[in-house]
């Protein structure tokens, strides 16, 4: 059976070949191996491998398990991040938050980030599919309220990021991943901002992701495998409570 070194190997050769197939290489894109829920051996072994750049969804996780690992690793946050846990979050320095989903989300970082001196990388989570049960700036409020956005002034806003729907094939989902790149495409254009990162693809759909412009890809399944039986959690007395 392939082995986390194994797996990580294969989703190399899978960027590089969806890069190609772009025109880009591969060096564009930037591997988030979504560790949530695994415990710190495994993501020691991804470290081992190369892999260098993890992604948590709950800052309660991620506040047990980053001190269990080595300074080498690198830590954004990816998940969706409640207004009561924003100064939990900064205090743990990610170096990307991907999932600010609303005006007041953001404002509410930038002025936490303002108090404890922070200057902190943020994406704009956008739910490209007016899903209900999805967490997201619909397109057309994100663009209503792009000026707003810029003039916080304690945030750097990096990109955009998006969850598609469930499909059952992963070309269903580029349809998503292009309405994205369009959108960060006219936002550039309109407010004359940079917006250079896009998150999108995860373990399903990655390589469509990355044919339609994904500068980073959340990828958990594909490396550690599936998920079976217990998971890690973190120790009662770890982290705080929810």
């Amino acid at each position: 059976m392939p082995g986390i070194a194994d797996r990580l190997a294969l989703v190399h050769d899978a960027i590089a070949a969806a890069a190609a197939r772009a025109g880009r290489v591969a060096a564009d894109v930037q591997l988030v191996a979504v560790s949530k829920t695994q415990p710190p051996e495994a993501v020691l072994e991804a470290l081992d491998a190369g892999q260098t750049l993890f992604g948590e969804n709950r800052v309660q996780e991620a506040k047990a398990k980053m001190p269990l690992l080595p300074g080498r690793a690198r830590w954004h946050l990816i998940g969706h991040l409640q207004k009561n846990k924003i100064r939990h979050a900064l205090a743990l320095n990610f170096d990307l938050i991907h999932s600010i989903d609303s005006f007041e989300l953001a404002r509410d970082v930038s002025r936490i980030a303002d108090e404890a001196g922070l200057f902190p990388r943020l994406l704009l989570e956008v739910n490209v599919a007016g899903e209900g049960t999805k967490f997201g700036f619909p397109p057309e409020r994100l663009r209503a309220q792009m000026e707003e956005l810029l003039a916080l002034d304690r945030i750097a806003l990096d990109g955009l990021m998006c969850l598609p729907p469930l499909a059952l094939r992963a070309e269903d989902s580029r349809k998503y991943f292009v309405a994205l790149r369009e959108l960060r495409d006219r936002l550039q254009t309109e407010f004359r901002v940079p917006l250079p990162q896009l998150s999108m693809g995860m373990s399903g759909d990655y390589t469509i992701a990355i044919e339609e412009g994904a500068t980073l890809v959340r990828v958990g399944t594909a490396i550690f495998g599936e998920r079976a039986g217990k998971t890690w959690k973190p120790v009662a007395g770890e982290g705080f409570d929810d």
